[in-house]
């Protein structure tokens, strides 16, 4: 199945523009750019899915409305309970609360210390899942020393613009650099906090399992390692990672994660424990001894993913210079094998998209982004949009 998906995409790629840019997000490595199955941790073994619960091979998605506009480097999207949203913003370092039926914007305030930089900044946002008692965010951010993840008190009853309590820093020292700084935190089903980083241009970070760089990882809501890690005394999950921005779990609690290639592949993952996904000695699917291959691979002309999410029984994967969102029907087999070859949706639509998250049910949130420097922003740029899927 796998070797067809990627003659199916390697096909169509070649009738698609392959115009190369700086080694970024959302383009390949150009002259001069630096140089499983395993269910979430306590979730126990699932069983297999029986055949009537598996997803159709053909999906469909549209767009049926715009909560709202005009939003100025939009990365991070957390939902709210009850139904609104959190939205960062990248190169303002502003978190601003959308009413999930208005669309209306009440800002939050600014978060102290972040300093954006290239593809740095205020990256992705989480909140506690006891937020009804704590109320609590989380935010991974870059400062001018490093990245890290801090929380945050939210208070609503006061005034707009004050309502963010002082950054606690729970993790710092995630190394920073202008390309490839990762950014996407979320709780997982087990509680614990996952973040996906990247290796920052130095592509040998990924490979140390010391660094925090181009890793998956998973720490408590203080901060600190999780029982069951691979390591008791680190943090790190996974390794082996180029730039992950999509981290989302399925159905049967296992992990997936979306990342960026560089001049080939991008890829969609199954995250196992303690596993090496490769990066730099091999891109995309290679079947080394030692490394896990991706469940899918794009050419980096297609995707340039970010943000990822489950919903009716697929991830949906949203693209960058691909410009489209992905589905990847997931067959419920043990290694992850799609059901089918991925299907792309809204093919340069709506430019670059950035965060796709589940407004439940059959519906997602999906956040464009083309004040990012990189795309070319239409008026009412950037939005946040609602798309019905199956």
């Amino acid at each position: 199945m796998r070797r067809g998906v990627v003659a199916a995409l390697a096909t169509a790629s070649l009738l698609l523009s392959a115009a190369c840019s700086t080694g970024g997000e959302g383009s390949s490595a150009g002259p001069g750019a630096p140089s499983p199955t395993t269910a979430a941790p306590g979730s126990g073994s699932p069983s297999p899915s029986a055949s009537a619960d598996l997803p159709p091979a053909k999906g469909a998605a549209k767009v049926v409305s715009t909560l709202t506009e005009e939003l100025k480097s939009p990365w991070g999207l957390t939902p709210l309970p009850g139904g609104d949203l959190l939205v960062a913003s990248r190169d303002e370092g502003t978190i601003h609360r959308i009413d999930g039926e208005s669309g209306k914007k009440t800002l939050l305030g600014t978060v102290p210390g972040v300093s954006p930089a290239g593809e740095g900044g205020l990256l992705g946002l989480a909140v506690s899942s006891t937020f009804g008692a704590d109320e609590l965010v989380y935010a991974y951010f870059t400062t001018t020393s490093d990245n890290r993840i801090v929380r945050m008190q939210y208070d609503e009853r006061r005034p707009a613009g004050q309502q963010l309590g002082a950054p606690d820093t729970i993790l710092r020292g995630i190394p920073k650099g202008s390309i490839h700084n990762g950014g996407r935190i979320a709780f997982g089903p087990d509680k614990m906090l996952y973040a996906g980083t990247g290796e920052i241009g130095d592509t040998g970070l990924a490979q140390d399992k010391e660094s925090l760089a181009g890793k998956i990882l998973r720490m408590t809501p203080d901060g600190e390692p999780v029982h069951g890690n691979p390591e008791a005394d680190s943090v790190v999950y996974s390794y082996g990672h180029r730039n992950v921005q999509g981290l989302a779990w399925d159905a049967r609690k296992r992990l997936w994660a979306a990342e960026f290639g560089q001049n080939t592949w991008d890829e969609l993952n199954l995250i196992k424990p303690g596993g090496n996904y490769g990066w730099p000695e091999v891109e995309g699917e290679e079947g080394e001894d030692g490394f896990i291959d991706p469940v899918a691979q794009w050419k980096t002309s297609e995707a340039s993913p970010s943000g990822i999410a489950y919903a009716e029984g697929s991830i949906w994967m949203a693209g960058l210079r691909g410009e489209r969102l992905w589905r990847i029907p997931l067959s419920g087999d043990s290694a992850g094998e799609p059901l089918a070859d991925p299907q792309s949706f809204l093919d340069e639509k709506h430019g670059r998209l950035r965060t796709v998250v589940s407004a439940g049910s059959d519906r997602l949130w999906l956040v464009t982004s083309n004040t990012d420097g990189r795309g070319t922003p239409k008026a009412g740029d950037d939005r946040i949009l609602l798309v019905e899927v199956e």
